[in-house]
């Protein structure tokens, strides 16, 4: 029985050592530690999720680079933005304000701004 504990503590720690968080531009969010940030959903084209794109302060070469991502560098789908706010959340985010951003003539969007707590 205690080869058996000792064998799955082992495989626990080697898979926690090797998991990674999602990340923005290859920062794991976990990483993250700005007083504020701001979020906006880009709704996936003829489908009904969206992505989240994350601003901290970095530099951004394309806005695909705002995108929050997987493990395999995947952009992870959400719902809709609160979904991506209540995310945030559990890193230590609340939201602090809502304006929009003008898409084109017609068309706004909201951007979140979260505070940490």
């Amino acid at each position: 029985m205690k080869k058996l504990t000792l064998a799955a503590a082992m495989v626990a720690c080697f898979w926690l050592s090797t998991a990674k968080a999602q990340n923005v531009n290859g920062m794991k969010l976990t990483d993250i530690h700005v007083d504020y940030i701001q979020i906006r959903a880009v709704k996936i084209f003829l489908a009904n999720k969206h992505w989240i794109a994350l601003e901290y302060g970095q530099k951004i070469g394309d806005n695909s680079e705002m995108y929050i991502r997987d493990d395999n560098d995947k952009r992870i789908e959400f719902n809709s933005a609160i979904d991506g706010v209540n995310k945030m959340k559990n890193y230590g985010y609340e939201l602090f304000s809502i304006y929009t951003e003008q898409i084109d003539k017609d068309t706004n969007r909201p951007v979140y701004v979260l505070k940490r707590k």
